[in-house]
């Protein structure tokens, strides 16, 4: 006799409470192995595939796409058991990409055990490969359905690009980011013709689309404009909102700026790459200089534990870097910064950096943060007051590096010139910590010989 099985909404860690259904992966009557992805869905952090510990028969899934939805409520149901097994094996179903062994032992696989055991946080599980495959019956057995859920259309199997239904058959869609697009501004992506490879919808068609859809409400438009715009604070902007007022709240921050000559270290980082071998980004030798200054001056690598009124000291750098996105900004953090060498920080300042443009960072990508790197100047500006990236204690904030009148050796002389803004907790350290922080990483900027020995 099959049973029912009810999958709530994961702890997705962090602190997360809610996270909004941007996309359901399965939909009622799919059969489901242990531990596939069904549904996916977009936190304050990031966009994540939520995989199900239960294999069997989905009989129920709760909340339309956009909807959000607290952790612990109802996601689906599933049907494991026997009775499910059967009415999967009653219609066999066509082989997934990939998948080289039929529908019928595909669907046994699926449902030949109820539970993975697994504990899902973040990410969720991660099973072997052969056992995420979807399968879809044409002719599912719907066990014990749940009057208040919803049903949809059975998606196609998962490829790289995800299938929309469209006029004349499925259209490709990879990117999250063009689909959030279109779900935020009411398009319905099955009347946009792809302009991609093999009819993909890009980002550009999205937007022609929304361009001619508005065009004609002109007026209209006008009119709303003139009565003011609300825009939700919610999801990404929502978190960052929250974060960056707490910060205001809670830190009482200071700033202190010093310009530099950058001139040896932009000549140091060109004669390293001349040499041959990896390449050194100019983030990766200011993440160094960043590592050094903290192990002199450990009192800024920390944070204010509030409940014990205790400074925490923290014994390893966990290097955040602001990155601007189309969701928005982001932290993301690289691990152990002060054991790393220029080129594996290049690495992984490159990794997070793609993931952050795709919308592939997971929460752990962009928590646990010590201390942050803001490099601004990409922006053209030279000077910034950084917000603390709360609960840290610091935060580093990079100008514009351009040529600048200077006096050098004596002379005046046309050298590479940067400002460095540094913001600190006060309740960590004083002035004076502070000064010599940002006085040292000034030093390594224009001086950068003695540490670039030991990168």
């Amino acid at each position: 006799m099959a049973q029912v099985l009810e999958f709530k909404l994961p702890d997705l860690g962090e602190g997360l409470t809610e996270a909004e259904i941007v996309r359901w992966l399965v939909a009622v009557g799919d059969v489901v192995a242990i531990d596939q992805p069904v549904v996916e869905v977009e936190t304050a952090k990031a966009m994540v595939e939520v995989p199900c510990p239960y294999g069997g028969v989905v009989t129920a899934r709760f909340g339309e796409e956009g909807t959000e939805l607290p952790v612990g409520a109802p996601l689906l149901t599933v049907a494991v058991g026997a009775s499910a097994a059967a009415g999967a094996a009653a219609a066999p179903a066509p082989e997934t990409a990939g998948t080289a062994s039929g529908a019928s032992s595909s669907a046994d696989s699926a449902v030949s055990s109820e539970y993975s055991g697994n504990v899902l946080v973040g990410y969720g599980t991660a099973g072997p490969a052969a056992r995420r495959r979807r399968i879809r019956p044409q002719a599912p057995a719907v066990v014990n359905p749940t009057p208040n859920a919803t049903a949809g259309p059975t998606p196609t199997a998962r490829a790289t690009a995800v299938a929309v239904p469209g006029p004349e058959g499925p259209v490709p869609v990879i990117s999250p980011l063009v689909r959030k697009l279109a779900r935020d501004r009411g398009l319905d992506l099955r009347e946009v013709r792809g302009s991609g490879p093999e009819g993909l919808i890009l980002r550009a068609d999205v937007e022609r689309a929304l361009t001619a859809r508005e065009a004609p409400a002109a007026p209209a438009a006008a009119s709303v404009a003139a009565a003011g715009e609300r825009i939700p604070l919610r999801g990404l902007r929502g978190a960052v909102a929250d974060k960056l007022s707490r910060s205001r709240t809670e830190i009482p921050d200071a700033t202190c700026w010093v310009d530099a000559d950058a001139t040896e270290l932009m000549a140091a980082r060109t004669a390293m790459n001349a040499a041959g071998g990896p390449k050194i980004s100019l983030l990766a030798l200011l993440a160094r200089i960043c590592a050094h200054a903290l192990a002199r001056f450990p009192e800024l690598n920390a944070t204010v534990d509030t409940a014990t009124r205790e400074i925490v000291r923290l014994p390893s750098v966990h290097l955040g870097f602001a990155a601007q996105t189309p969701r928005g900004l982001v932290v993301p953090v690289v691990r152990d910064a002060g054991t790393r060498t220029a080129e594996s920080l290049t690495e992984e300042f490159a990794r997070l950096t793609e993931s952050a443009r795709q919308g592939t960072l997971t929460p752990a990508d962009l928590t646990g943060g010590t201390f942050t790197l803001n490099n601004y100047g990409v922006f053209g500006v030279d000077g910034s007051t950084p917000i603390i990236n709360h609960p840290e204690a610091a935060m580093l904030g990079v100008g514009r590096i351009i040529p600048k009148p200077w006096v050098h050796q004596g002379e005046l002389a046309v050298r590479q010139v940067v400002q460095l803004s540094f913001t600190f907790d006060h309740r960590v350290c004083d002035g004076g910590t502070a000064g010599g922080f940002l006085r040292y990483v000034a030093d390594c900027v224009e001086q950068p010989a003695v540490l670039l020995r030991t990168v």
